[in-house]
């Protein structure tokens, strides 16, 4: 009988094993890949977030999306969804940068691309 107990265990111990390990499995943040569409849409509903909080100018609500490229930073895959708006004086603050997960998660903005 106690032999008989241990291979029972022995074995549900090892399906308990593949139930968390088996394919499919990844380290992912649990959203599924969006599309260069889905990210350029998601970026514009975020640059009109940030125009509403003040963090910019609200010009940048009317300005279209100029490129949008899927990058690799730190060995992790980004959407970088960039436009560029010729109302702002300052040149260096023309081009905006919008980083996505390739979930589709708001990451951050700047006006330098890095």
């Amino acid at each position: 009988m106690r032999i008989y107990t241990l291979v029972i265990t022995a074995v549900l111990y090892l399906f308990s094993f593949s139930a968390v390990a088996g394919p499919g499995h990844d380290h992912s943040d649990g959203h599924a890949a969006i599309t260069q569409e889905q990210a350029e849409s998601i970026a514009i509903k975020n640059v009109a977030k940030l125009a509403d909080k003040g963090k910019l100018d609200k010009s940048w609500t009317t300005v279209k999306v100029s490129k949008v490229e899927k990058k690799s930073f730190g060995g992790n895959p980004e959407w970088v969804v960039v436009f560029n708006n010729n109302d702002i004086p300052e040149p260096e603050k023309r081009t905006l940068y919008v980083f996505l997960s390739v979930g589709g998660d708001y990451l951050a903005a700047n006006h330098t691309g890095n």
